[in-house]
């Protein structure tokens, strides 16, 4: 029978993690034959793929230690490099540099050049990427370098990535995101090994959000899942990465799928201060919660997320605004906007506020946060930051009284949310162009402007706006939607769900969905009741 080691061995070849764990674990627990610190790193490295954060540090640390040992200080520097690298990605900054000391110690004292010096720039660039990006960025070629020139892939796509970050800090942002697509497709095309692969592309998408590109968040988010798809015993989303992945899913409307992942994220992590991630997982669950109306749960997520550090902002604000506390959402979208001072995160606050501002009727304030929103819009040059830029300008210019400028600009703005497929906008900017239909005399492409929204918001489950939709529209039946209205005729003729479906070309869940609008309102309990009131009341003339 092959030895539990050598069966350890071939299981990490295939990348078969859970096996090679459960082999070399196997093996390491016969003390009459201890591994050898090369099988010792394949055991952590596979403790860390399955998700063991715990006992990959205790095994990243033995194997450092039986080097020293040995008398192999620069490889012990290597596992130093990694305990270093999974503590700071776990938020115990203290740990992080105290092994990144020693390896840094064990390196200098090697007085030879070698792959280790230029690991050991990857967390010192990391540290250095917020506040000095220029020094990131020197410090970041250095390690590609380094990585060039020992033909080490997994540290010259560090290098390449760390560029991209700092010259996105210096608001270089062509160039830098020139460099992150090179560093991926090193990644995507297997050249670097997976422990390096899931932290780069968290990397990667995290900035792609900040730059707001949602074209390249989306390719990328895209290759991540199937590369994970490809190691079915890998833990498939790491903290952040899962959380932006919920964020390009809510934004291209699968909300079910995305809340799936976030409960997953927050049920797997719980609420742990060592994932930093968390505070954002809880924050998207609340997210998602408020746009489909569940007002408890997003006040709950809401309050997780900013116990975890994560400013609950903007849609806590948002909240308060769809219960009809708007001073409270005026006032905490208002600090929120004073105390953030990086642009991708505040162009994300005065989007929110100028939509808080002008329910509040304060327009003069909603037109300076708008223009603001407009200038970041035109230095970042991001097509979905532009979008919401036109969009604000244009929600001011129909509150300002000229609502034939707030068309042009609205049309503009729904054009380009159509581009990116984000349909939750798009259904928005429908309201806003029926309102400013509905200034300029239109009434009958208002309606079909709030009938298109309806049917959009309606689709997503986005509860409160169905709502607000039907309140815009007068003269509705008991409450029903036009759609709603075109549903109840068909069902009066005798159609199936099915039959609905084909007519109106919706799916038959949404057909189900309507159905079950229109009993709740109606106060009836079946489809013979519905065709009872659709002729009692003339809805089939």
């Amino acid at each position: 029978m092959q030895p539990e080691r050598d069966r350890g061995r071939d299981a990490y070849a295939r990348k078969a993690w859970a096996d090679a764990y459960a082999h070399l674990a196997a093996a390491d627990a016969d003390r009459e034959e201890p591994l050898e610190p090369a099988d010792l790193e394949l055991l952590a490295a596979s403790a860390y793929l399955t998700g063991r954060d715990v006992e990959c540090v205790e095994l990243w640390a033995r194997t450092y230690n039986a080097l020293l040992e040995r008398g192999e200080s620069i490889r012990a520097a290597r596992n130093a490099f990694w305990l270093c690298i999974h503590l700071m990605l776990r938020g115990q900054p203290g740990r992080s540099g105290g092994w990144l000391a020693r390896a840094q110690r064990l390196v200098d004292a090697g007085e030879t050049d070698c792959p280790e010096r230029g690991y050991l720039l990857v967390p010192v660039t990391l540290v250095t990427l917020d506040d000095d990006p220029a020094t990131a960025l020197e410090l970041a070629r250095d390690a590609t370098a380094c990585g060039d020139r020992f033909e080490d892939a997994d540290l010259s796509a560090f290098g390449l990535t760390l560029q991209g970050q700092a010259l996105v800090g210096l608001g270089q942002v062509a160039e830098g995101v020139a460099r992150l697509d090179e560093a991926m497709v090193a990644v995507t095309s297997g050249e670097v090994s997976e422990l390096v692969a899931g932290i780069l592309f968290c990397a990667v998408i995290e900035t792609c959000r900040l730059t707001f590109d949602l074209r390249r968040a989306r390719e990328w988010t895209s290759a991540l899942t199937s590369w994970c798809d490809a190691q079915p015993d890998l833990v498939p989303y790491r903290g952040q990465c899962l959380v932006h992945r919920a964020e390009i899913l809510t934004l291209h409307g699968a909300w079910a799928e995305a809340l799936d992942e976030t409960q997953r994220a927050c049920a797997a992590y719980g609420q742990s201060s060592e994932q930093p991630a968390m505070g954002a997982a809880y924050y998207q669950l609340g997210e998602l919660h408020r746009l489909r109306g569940d007002d408890a749960a997003a006040e709950e997520a809401y309050r997780q997320s900013s116990r975890l550090s994560r400013l609950p902002q903007p849609g806590h604000a948002l909240l308060r605004l769809a219960q009809g506390k708007t001073g409270a959402a005026a006032a905490a979208i208002r600090r929120a906007v004073d105390e953030t001072r990086e642009r991708s995160q505040r162009a994300e606050l005065l989007a929110a506020q100028v939509e808080i501002l002008l329910a509040g009727k304060d327009v003069r304030a909603a037109r300076a946060a708008a223009d603001e929103l407009v200038a970041i819009a035109g230095e970042l040059d991001a097509p979905l930051l532009v979008a919401a830029s036109r969009q604000a300008d244009g929600a001011v210019r129909l509150a300002e009284g000229s609502p034939q400028v707030a068309l042009v600009l609205l049309r503009s703005a729904w054009n380009a949310w159509q581009e990116l497929e984000v349909p939750y906008e798009t259904a928005r900017l429908r309201v806003l162009i029926g309102l400013a239909c509905r200034a300029l005399g239109d009434e009958d492409s208002a309606r079909m402007e709030f009938d298109a929204a309806g049917w959009i918001f309606a689709e997503l489950g986005a509860v409160p706006d169905v709502a607000r939709v039907e309140s815009l529209v007068p003269g509705t039946v008991r409450g029903l939607t036009a759609r709603e209205v075109e549903v109840v005729r068909l069902v009066a003729t005798g159609r199936t769900n099915r039959e609905i479906a084909a007519e109106l070309y919706l799916s038959e869940k949404t057909v189900a969905r309507h159905l079950s609008n229109i009993f709740a309102k109606l106060d009836r309990s079946s489809r013979s009741a519905v065709t009872a009131y659709a002729y009692e009341n003339g809805l089939l003339a």
